[in-house]
């Protein structure tokens, strides 16, 4: 008995070790995928256009981001919406805005709280989360970020606030300055605030793995920057409009810098995916919007810089929806010019690969995962791009070569043929001598909006 007893305790003791041994290698692996996934800062800027960063030629030093620029892939057909809330719908969910019916900058819910998005999805896959910077999806605190999948938020629910008393328009959404959906007052300059928040969330990082996204406000109207900033433009830049449009350039450009040192202090710039882009092209609009109360901002037209594309912010055209990408990770990927266009609602597919992140073959995705393309060059199927402005007034879908411009005009519809390849700047419209291509492209039109509006919010109960 006494030796049946050993045996069977010895059984005993090596299945412990056994199961503690596997344990450790379970515990081993899951630790090494753990520091293998990699963070990801998302940072994008408000309305700057594709002539205005220094690595495109632009009149204001941005030193850091042509670094970010050389060292890394600059995605040169990076397509996004023609205004703010649908470029943001599309990054987040991963579809085209339309599908929502958010075609326009808007302060009603944009998302339905079921729809997968991004945050989602990476906070269940083991990522802390993160929204720093404008909202735009739901200018209400019940509407936040937090209700997103978003660990930490912090900024403006609204859209483009004013740079010092951080207000929304005239109107009920006026108080829109929050941190996790409580309202709150703060002093200092716009950029400058949300810059701090954000390293300040940087150093606070353990080892588990994070998604920050940092949609700043710059170069939004209305503009006002410290003068610290202002007396850095040229003397030769008389306008006082541009001086702060080019002060405000700079300044979104020293902040990128700040969150690449936090990075680096912390240890984590080896293991982190930095993306940069705009949500949509450059604006002319009037500086000194009078539904802006406060601040004092100069008057005058912003020089949004999108030359040498046609268009600019609200059009369809190439300088209204092709941007400023970068993505900078030289551990992961080899610096180069990517020229295959891809659009906004491709990060959704592309940030949950580099999770790990599982997506249901249910959620109706618009996007395409980007992972091969960026890590082997590895060109993608060809596609179509489409992109409905707002209030569905314009529309366009591009292929590889071929892009269809469509416009209501009253009960008309007029439609414009680009050939890209040959034109990138838009200037001759071929449609007649290109019938052919017309039409096939108007019915693939017909059939790429069949889905719009099918995930439309439903705001009865509210």
């Amino acid at each position: 008995m006494f030796v049946n007893a050993f045996i069977k305790e010895s059984s005993k003791a090596r299945s412990g070790w056994l199961a503690c041994l596997v344990g450790l290698v379970l515990c081993t692996h899951l630790y090494a995928n753990e520091a293998s996934r990699p963070n990801v800062v998302f940072i994008m800027a408000d309305d700057l256009g594709w002539g205005d960063v220094g690595f495109h030629g632009g009149v204001a030093s941005t030193p850091h981001l042509d670094r970010l620029a050389e060292q890394g892939i600059e995605l040169t057909h990076h397509y996004v919406a023609p205004v703010c809330s649908p470029t943001r719908t599309g990054l987040l969910t991963g579809r085209c805005w339309s599908r929502f019916g958010v075609t326009s900058p808007t302060n009603t819910l944009a998302i339905p709280p079921p729809t997968l998005t991004l945050p989602k999805l990476l906070s269940e896959a083991g990522y802390d989360t993160c929204l720093i910077g404008k909202w735009h999806l739901g200018s209400l605190p019940k509407w936040g970020p937090n209700h997103f999948g978003f660990d930490h938020s912090y900024g403006s629910l609204a859209g483009g606030v004013s740079p010092w008393s951080h207000g929304y328009k005239k109107g009920p959404y006026r108080p829109t300055w929050h941190r996790n959906q409580s309202l709150i007052s703060e002093s200092g300059h716009v950029t400058d605030l949300l810059t701090g928040e954000a390293v300040e969330w940087i150093d606070a990082r353990s080892k588990k793995p994070f998604f920050l996204y940092l949609p700043y406000t710059a170069v939004h109207l209305p503009l006002r920057e410290p003068d610290e900033w202002v007396t850095r433009v040229a003397d030769h830049v008389t306008d006082s409009v541009e001086r702060h449009y080019l002060a405000s350039i700079m300044h979104l450009d020293d902040a990128v810098g700040r969150i690449i040192d936090a990075l680096e202090v912390n240890e984590l710039l080896e293991n982190t995916i930095v993306i940069f882009t705009s949500d949509n092209g450059g604006s002319t609009a009037e500086n000194n919007d009078l539904r802006y109360p406060d601040d004092n901002c100069p008057d005058g037209a912003l020089p949004g810089r999108n030359l040498p594309l046609r268009g600019k912010k609200g059009e369809v055209y190439e300088g209204g929806i092709r941007v400023p990408a970068i993505v900078w990770c030289p551990s992961l990927f080899s610096k180069r010019k990517e020229d295959t266009p891809v659009q906004i609602i491709d990060w959704l597919p592309t940030i949950s690969r580099f999770a790990g992140a599982k997506i249901g073959k249910e959620s109706r995705l618009d996007g395409v995962d980007l992972h091969d393309l960026l890590l082997q060059g590895k060109k993608i199927d060809d596609r179509l791009l489409y992109t409905v402005g707002p209030s569905w007034r314009s529309v366009a879908l591009r292929d590889q070569r071929w892009k269809l411009v469509q416009h209501q005009r009253g009960e008309s519809i007029v439609r414009e043929l680009y050939d890209l390849v040959n034109d990138p700047e838009e200037q001759h419209n071929v449609a007649v001598q290109h019938p052919e291509v017309l039409n096939r492209m108007r019915l693939d039109l017909v059939d790429t909006s069949k889905s719009d509006r099918d995930s439309v919010v439903d705001l009865s109960a509210e």
